[in-house]
């Protein structure tokens, strides 16, 4: 199965970037009740809350992850992923495969 890759957006509305580390855990989850966004995925670290959003925008979704648009139906309610890298521009993350995997047996 291909990797999916997605950007962690809005940091610097939270805790920034600066904590995060590759391969730290994040969990994503459908906003449902977002007014400025109907496939808004909020991301998510444990003992931390909201760190951000899944990038959904082409001004905010780096090289060639994937936006919130093109994640969102391919997801429950919700989903893993892992850091990968932190850049200046922005946090790269790899959707977990098992996201997709339980979504797919639904």
């Amino acid at each position: 199965m291909k990797k999916i890759f997605f950007t962690l957006a809005g940091t610097k509305h939270y805790y920034g970037s600066e904590f995060f580390k590759p391969e730290m855990r994040v969990q994503l989850e459908k906003e449902e009740d977002n007014e400025y966004d109907t496939e808004a995925i909020v991301v998510k670290v444990e003992g931390l809350g909201k760190v951000g959003y899944v990038a959904n925008s082409p001004f905010t979704v780096l090289g060639e992850s994937m936006s919130a648009g093109r994640i969102y139906d391919k997801i429950g309610k919700k989903a893993f992923g892992e850091v990968v890298f932190v850049m200046s521009q922005g946090v790269l993350c790899k959707l977990d495969e098992k996201s997709l995997l339980d979504w797919q047996q639904d």
